[in-house]
């Protein structure tokens, strides 16, 4: 643990030292996912398709929880810049329990419409079944979620991001083995399909709160309890008021992905499983995108937190360079295997055909993902959560479902429902450059917040 904070602000920790943990934690949860198809994708084309469409929905239901978690994000990095451990803390308890109320609300339509959420995708009855399934079981655990999501963001927002990378790892653990256990029923377990790989996940996410919980608890995190005045109004506004663009950003995000989904599942079940399988494939590439997503949002604010203009800039430059440089050669890496990889996950020549053609496309534009990725992960962490908002409504829905929606109206093959993709990211990653270059960010947030 962390020594108190005294009056001066600290230097922040390096690009690499704060973007590693995140990203080997990443790449361990993509590992997962990797897995979690493999055991799906054993039960056929209409398992994974149903997975893929629960865990949309899933985190559709929790665009306001990631919305908090931006302004913790922020709000943490600020305080911590400025040497007020105090605020930091209190931001750090604040947060947790707006995260926890809303888990529970959000929770309430997974368990009561997970049919009728489904039944957005247009899907076949089975696969519609199957996701109801699924949706209506992970949605127990959405406050087993909530709680290392919370604590998570802030410890990293305080410069630790080892210990999320050890509770992520042993929360994956977990998940493989129930995995395991209850999608194929084993020791004595019965087989529960589609079904009991939401169980292993919910449960996982139980762990990883447990644990989280228990270290906080105790001292054991680098922000503590903190003072007892942590919901304060003001406190709670300036949350969600950093964090509603981001509500509405990922709102947007949520509801676009479901459109160019929706479209996708106009051509069959084939093709959106591809799509499923091609996203997780590339997950492997994403994940080095979020880690120094999350060092550029840390290390901006910190800066920023501190008076050190230049130096907030600098920090989120030089992270959006190793991005692109990483994420280019992982993309790579993938496409160049990304017909052997999609053998070995199912067993149906057109989803692997079809996964390998979607994995070219997406593989081509990691580049312009890394750009969005660090970029707008140093903007929220300036608290400039407008523009990314504005970027994704332009691209995705301006761009890509537009593109996508035509190109199936006049009778493009699916392919051409995929390339719609490439525009969107063109244009995202050209309007987060402009406005990072700009510099307008760096006055979003004029002070840095001051303890009540």
């Amino acid at each position: 643990m962390s020594p108190p904070l005294g009056q001066k602000s600290r230097p922040p920790l390096g690009i690499w030292e704060l973007a590693w943990p995140a990203i080997l934690g990443n790449l361990l949860y993509s590992l997962v996912g990797f897995v979690d198809i493999k055991i799906v994708g054993s039960l056929g084309a209409s398992a994974i398709a149903a997975v893929t469409t629960g865990y949309r929905i899933f985190f559709v239901l929790q665009a306001i929880l990631m919305a908090v978690t931006v302004g913790t994000t922020a709000l943490v990095a600020r305080a911590w810049g400025a040497g007020d451990r105090d605020e930091a803390e209190l931001v750090t308890r604040a947060s947790l329990w707006v995260c926890i109320a809303v888990a529970a609300v959000t929770s309430l339509p997974g368990l009561l419409y997970a049919r009728e959420l489904a039944g957005i995708f247009d899907l076949e009855p089975e696969t519609l079944d199957l996701a109801a399934v699924f949706i209506r079981r992970l949605s127990l655990f959405n406050v087993a979620f909530a709680i290392p999501f919370a604590l998570g963001t802030a410890v990293r927002a305080a410069g630790d991001t080892r210990t999320p990378l050890w509770i992520g790892a042993l929360t994956n653990v977990v998940n493989v083995i129930l995995l395991y256990v209850l999608v194929y029923g084993r020791f004595g377990v019965p087989s529960l399909g589609v079904g009991g790989a939401a169980i292993a996940n919910g449960c996982a996410f139980a762990v990883g709160s447990a644990v989280f919980l228990w270290l906080w608890l105790r001292g054991g995190l680098v922000l503590g309890v903190g003072p007892p005045r942590a919901l304060e109004p003001a406190r709670i506004r300036r949350l969600f008021h950093i964090g509603y663009p981001a509500a509405l950003e990922q709102g947007v995000w949520q509801g676009g992905f479901i459109g160019f989904l929706w479209i996708i599942a106009l051509y069959g079940t084939a093709p959106y499983a591809a799509y499923g399988i091609g996203v997780n494939i590339l997950s492997f590439s994403f994940v080095v995108g979020f880690g120094f997503s999350i060092a550029a949002s840390t290390l901006v604010g910190q800066h920023l937190g501190a008076g050190d203009l230049a130096g907030a800039a600098r920090s989120g430059w030089r992270a959006t360079g190793l991005s692109v440089l990483a994420m280019s050669v992982f993309g790579l890496a993938i496409v160049l295997a990304s017909e052997a990889i999609a053998s070995f996950l199912i067993d149906d020549p057109e989803v692997v055909r079809l996964t390998v053609v979607f994995i070219y496309i997406l593989g081509s534009v990691q580049p312009l993902m890394a750009l969005e990725f660090t970029l707008g992960g140093a903007l929220r962490g300036a608290g400039d959560t407008r523009f990314p908002l504005i970027a994704v409504m332009t691209g995705l829905l301006g761009v890509r479902v537009v593109l996508a929606g035509f190109f199936a109206w006049r009778g493009f093959p699916v392919e051409w429902i995929f390339a719609a993709l490439i525009g969107d990211y063109i244009v995202k990653a050209s309007m987060l450059t402009w406005r990072f270059r700009s510099g307008r960010w760096q006055t979003i947030i004029r002070d840095a917040p001051a303890s009540s």
